[in-house]
């Protein structure tokens, strides 16, 4: 009688957990797995959306291809990465790095809630500040070894609009060599194009330096969503399958924080934490990148309140 009376607390006890949150597998305890096993809890990070803004270029070499360069480089790499999310609309509500430049930032602050509701996380944006290449050659012969040196100086910024805070700032260097032997040629056309290709390599190298740096952090940031709408009973969120929202998973619903500012300067600190509402469970997905969701606990949702993973 005794066991059986154990059995049953135990069952009990099992059955009457807690919401569960959903949290990546650490990698130290999948030791002893069987080869392909997997994890209830082995989920991929929800993907944090970015703003990128088409890069511009002010050095005086390269002229707008490098900046293209840059710029597509740059949604190529953070495209593969499982933290990060380019949308494509969402440049769309900042316009151009030149233009951010050339308010000095004022126009972030003041477009940071629209992009909160646009579902945005970050703001990437930059410029190249120089561009140059040096070239030798043996000046003798129809077959010249060529000796070229390309260097681009890309400076790449990240807007956090959630904390309305520049998050990163940095200068990144790629610096090229070639040195190989090529057909001696007088086409100026044709040295002209070798030269433009080694630029746009140093970019495309400049621009891969500082993507690992971003990456690194993109774990410790929260992702953050927001409700779009509201039909009956349906809750729909502006992220879903594009964005790694699983089915069953819980989203917290929180209000909107306080914007602090600083009583003597006046200027913004960052932005309060807002409380939290109740909860959401994510039971089906609508359109490329949209989840709908049904209360889970709690009350008084509205249109805009945030989201995050509970």
């Amino acid at each position: 009688m005794t066991m059986k009376l154990v059995l049953l607390s135990f069952i009990l006890v099992a059955c009457s957990g807690p919401i569960h949150r959903r949290t990546p597998l650490d990698p130290a305890s999948r030791v002893g797995q069987p080869a392909g096993a997997k994890n209830v809890k082995d989920f991929n990070p929800i993907r944090k959306k970015i703003a990128l803004l088409s890069f511009f270029n002010e050095a005086p070499f390269g002229g707008d291809d490098l900046a293209v360069q840059a710029t597509e480089e740059f949604r190529r790499e953070i495209s593969r990465s499982r933290d990060y999310l380019v949308d494509p609309a969402a440049a769309q509500i900042f316009g151009s790095s030149k233009e951010i430049y050339s308010g000095g930032g004022v126009k972030l602050a003041q477009l940071t809630r629209k992009a909160k509701m646009a579902g945005v996380n970050l703001v990437v944006f930059g410029r190249i500040t120089d561009a140059r290449i040096r070239q030798a050659s043996d000046e003798i012969g129809f077959v010249r070894k060529t000796k070229a040196l390309a260097e681009t100086k890309v400076e790449i910024k990240v807007f956090d609009v959630i904390s309305s805070k520049e998050l990163m700032s940095d200068t990144v260097d790629g610096s090229v060599h070639d040195d190989n032997f090529r057909f001696y040629v007088t086409e100026e056309e044709e040295n002209l194009a070798y030269r433009q290709d080694l630029l746009r390599y140093s970019t495309r190298v400049a621009v891969r330096k500082f993507l690992p740096r971003l990456l690194q952090i993109g774990g410790k940031l929260d992702w953050t969503g927001r409700v779009a709408k509201i039909i009956g009973t349906k809750i729909y969120v502006n992220a879903g399958r594009d964005s790694g929202i699983n089915i069953g998973d819980i989203l917290k619903v929180i209000t909107e924080g306080q914007d602090i500012y600083d009583p003597e300067t006046g200027a913004l600190i960052g932005v309060s934490k807002g409380d939290v509402k109740g909860t959401l469970e994510v039971a089906d997905y609508f359109g490329p990148d949209g989840a709908i969701a049904i209360l889970h606990s709690g009350g008084s949702v509205t249109e805009g309140d945030f989201v995050q993973l509970y």
